[in-house]
């Protein structure tokens, strides 16, 4: 696939402060989650690639646009949808979609049809009629999210999009997120915090950590351990099981939930667990390839300094 955005050696300095420092990416279509502590830099590099802010070095596309020298042109290729409220008091929401396409330049009656439909994919009914003050936390994240699709931009930038929604909304965004990028073709980088969205979507992970990336991988690449392993869970006593793996000599690593991990190659490995429960006098209730952890993928990265020392 052909990335649709490009960094090289971004850098973007306040004053004596660094936000970003060096940062290269290649973003594809399908959806890149953007992670990060508080003050990783993911705010000033979605400003950076929304050409509201200058990088103070380095070059980068959006598409066939440069940033930095096409920022109105980039604009028109992006639907961003921001973490805070931006709406006009005494707008319903679908004037305030319909605003939104105006601002696109499209017609006032296109807009409003164009504003209707999205709504209608986001899941708003009758509620798109009354004023955007009266609406709760979640009916607020539908309207941002609506007024980022209007234009039907080829990619989109969501910024916590299911922050402060209930799991049945949240599950709902999520899938409509999936249907744009594996039906519509849309590229989607999505900043958020919370991991199990990012392992629910995302094909892809970048992790930012004092404005450097530090990982920026195929989700399914990042999955697989470096060294095969198992991870067991066991009726039974425990204790018994794990002392009878370390008699045998394999090395294993205790998880949460009681689960096991013990490395080794799966075909040779799995025969012998069942044959150690036997002995230790435990039910085997799990068998399954160990899966690295996103979140211990993502607390290893944030924890390293800047020369590659943790």
């Amino acid at each position: 696939m052909n990335a649709l955005i490009e960094l090289d050696e971004i850098s973007k300095n306040y004053g004596s402060f660094r936000a970003l420092d060096r940062v290269s990416l290649k973003i594809e279509s399908g959806i890149t989650s953007l992670l990060g502590p508080n003050g990783a830099g993911k705010s000033t590099l979605i400003k950076v690639l929304l050409g509201l802010l200058r990088a103070t070095t380095g070059t980068g596309r959006l598409m066939e646009f440069q940033l930095g020298r096409q920022n109105r042109q980039i604009r028109e290729q992006v639907g961003y949808m921001p973490e805070d409220d931006c709406y006009l008091s005494g707008l319903s929401g679908v004037e305030s979609v319909q605003l939104s396409a105006q601002l696109s330049r499209f017609p006032r009656l296109e807009a409003l049809r164009r504003g209707h439909e999205i709504l209608d994919f986001c899941g708003m009914g009758q509620e798109r009629y009354r004023t955007v003050e009266t609406y709760s936390t979640g009916m607020r994240q539908k309207l941002r999210f609506a007024q980022a699709l209007v234009h039907d931009p080829p990619i989109l930038i969501l910024d916590e999009p299911t922050s402060g929604l209930d799991p049945g909304e949240r599950e709902s965004m999520l899938n409509r997120i999936k249907i744009l990028a594996r039906e519509k073709g849309k590229a989607v980088l999505l900043c958020t915090h919370i991991l199990p969205d990012v392992q629910a979507v995302s094909d892809a992970v970048v992790i930012l950590a004092s404005g450097r990336v530090r990982v920026s991988e195929q989700l399914e690449q990042l999955s697989v351990p470096t060294e095969p392993s198992l991870r067991v869970k066991v009726l039974g006593d425990i204790d018994a099981f794990q002392s009878q793996l370390e008699q045998a000599g394999l090395p294993i690593k205790t998880g949460v939930n009681g689960a096991i991990t013990v490395e080794g190659h799966h075909e040779e490995l799995a025969e012998r667990i069942w044959q150690l429960a036997r002995q230790a006098g435990v039910g085997v209730r799990s068998i399954e390839p160990s899966r690295n952890s996103l979140e211990e993928i993502f607390l290893t990265a944030v924890r390293e300094q800047p020369d590659g020392h943790s």
